[in-house]
């Protein structure tokens, strides 16, 4: 199905598919296990996300005893529709998006935390540079985010409204990631733009783009937006939870073997799991992304224990729905149940 007649379909899918939860292909069985999980993910190519792909490269997922069918998804936001519409069982995304959907009523919980910040910067065209270099200069720019409702777009905002500049200031621009993101500061389409690596290496060493506010360090991030503003993460309907428990374990044990793994390997060795595309023609400037990278990854899969509250004060500042929602219950955006029990 394309992506444009997903979004149109959306409120007929999650009237026709929420009472059914259970019984897409991915999780036919109904009975706590599952013989398939399909997981999208919001850009398998990105760092951020490195996770993922590199389960499957290891074979975690086969020593774990479950099947996972990883498909991509540029946009946070558009994987996020595919998991409300049942097309998907989860999304590879940022735990953000849990605290943001309770407060439009639904219940969608992270069971493994890849990162504990959002391993994204504010990289700025060089030729942009003199009249842009903090977030206080973002009114009257171009500034560009994967999609609408994307986590790139969200933390804009916070970044904006910390600074003093409106939403309604600066217009946003969607510049999608990787190959698009770059022609767009190329073709002056977007003057920055929140974005992850490989993006950025290759922005900065080809002398196109400066960063300007870094949140792929624990520093940055709590600089930029009061403290640790967990990102990546594996969420799922809780009610998809609750009926999978037995397979949603062994998901999460063979992600915090991931995670262990990329916390006792060099990049290098990191990158040479990796499909090879991935690097495509640099190497050397892909192990760097992921050296420069590698640091936002916890070590066990737990939410780290301000997270939560930090992504909701940040939200409150400047996310319409979560000011309208008034309470929302953080302990339901996520568990850590399951990669404690990992073992």
């Amino acid at each position: 199905m394309r992506k444009s007649i997903a979004l149109l379909a959306l409120p007929a899918l999650v009237l026709g598919l929420s009472a059914c939860r259970g019984q897409s292909p991915a999780a036919q069985s109904g009975s706590g296990s599952t013989d398939k999980i399909t997981i999208m993910v919001g850009g398998l190519d990105k760092v951020i996300y490195l996770p993922a792909k590199l389960t499957e490269q290891l074979g975690y997922f086969k020593d774990a005893g479950i099947t996972v069918d990883l498909k991509s998804e540029p946009s946070g936001a558009d994987a996020e529709t595919m998991m409300l519409a049942g097309q998907v069982d989860g999304v590879v995304g940022f735990y953000d998006h849990t605290v943001h959907l309770q407060a439009k009523g639904k219940c969608v919980e992270s069971v493994v935390q890849f990162a504990d910040v959002p391993g994204e910067a504010e990289v700025v065209a060089t030729s942009k540079a003199a009249t842009l270099s903090s977030a206080k200069d973002f009114a009257g720019k171009k500034l560009g985010v994967t999609s609408p409702g994307s986590s790139t777009d969200m933390l804009t905002q916070a970044l904006a409204v910390r600074n003093g500049v409106q939403k309604s200031q600066y217009t946003t621009v969607k510049a999608g990631a990787g190959a698009t993101f770059i022609a767009a500061i190329d073709n002056g389409g977007i003057d920055a733009g929140m974005t992850t690596d490989p993006t950025i290496a290759k922005l900065v060493s080809t002398g196109k783009g400066k960063v300007i506010i870094d949140l792929r360090t624990e520093e940055g991030t709590k600089a930029a937006l009061g403290g640790l503003y967990p990102g990546a993460s594996l969420y799922m309907p809780c009610d998809y939870v609750a009926a999978h428990k037995e397979a949603i374990q062994k998901l999460a044990t063979a992600f915090v073997k991931t995670l262990a793994f990329i916390n006792t390997h060099t990049a290098a060795e990191i990158a040479a799991k990796m499909p090879a595309d991935y690097a495509g023609s640099d190497v050397k400037l892909y192990e760097q992304s992921i050296n420069d990278s590698k640091g936002m990854f916890t070590a066990d899969g737990v939410m780290p224990a301000d997270g939560p509250q930090t992504v909701l004060d940040v939200l409150k500042e400047s996310n319409p729905d979560v000011q309208k929602a008034g309470s929302i219950d953080l302990s339901k955006t996520f568990t850590t149940d399951f990669v404690k029990a990992a073992g």
